[in-house]
């Protein structure tokens, strides 16, 4: 199974970094709030990530903030296509499916639909 990790990050303002390990990079979502059982969060694709950041916490160069570990452990795809993200989480916080969906634009939507 690959990893992945929740990391709240406070700059520019307080969100959580969605990423998901694929090959030697990490997939990454940008979410508007923590995720929470049902609850569709905004969500907004960003850059890929190094790996690094699979067991980072601290000060993020270029005087961008700090990020602490919200959640980790390993997830499976489901589904995967442009519009649609859904997988399988195992970590501490977050068990069961989590779907993004892109919205009109480059919105996205998180929602954890069932915990495991």
């Amino acid at each position: 199974m690959a990893r992945f990790v929740i990391l709240e990050h406070d700059h520019p303002t307080r969100h959580w970094d969605l990423m998901l390990e694929q090959g030697d990079s990490l997939r990454s979502w940008r979410l508007a709030a923590g995720p929470q059982m049902g609850v569709a969060v905004d969500a907004e694709a960003i850059s890929d990530h190094r790996t690094a950041y699979l067991e980072y916490e601290g000060p993020v160069s270029g005087g961008r903030g700090q990020v602490r570990r919200w959640d980790a452990g390993e997830f499976v795809f489901l589904v995967d296509t442009p519009e649609k993200v859904n997988i399988l989480l195992c970590g501490g916080r977050c068990k069961g499916s989590a779907v993004l969906e892109r919205g009109t634009g480059e919105g996205w939507s998180f929602t954890l639909r069932n915990e495991k």
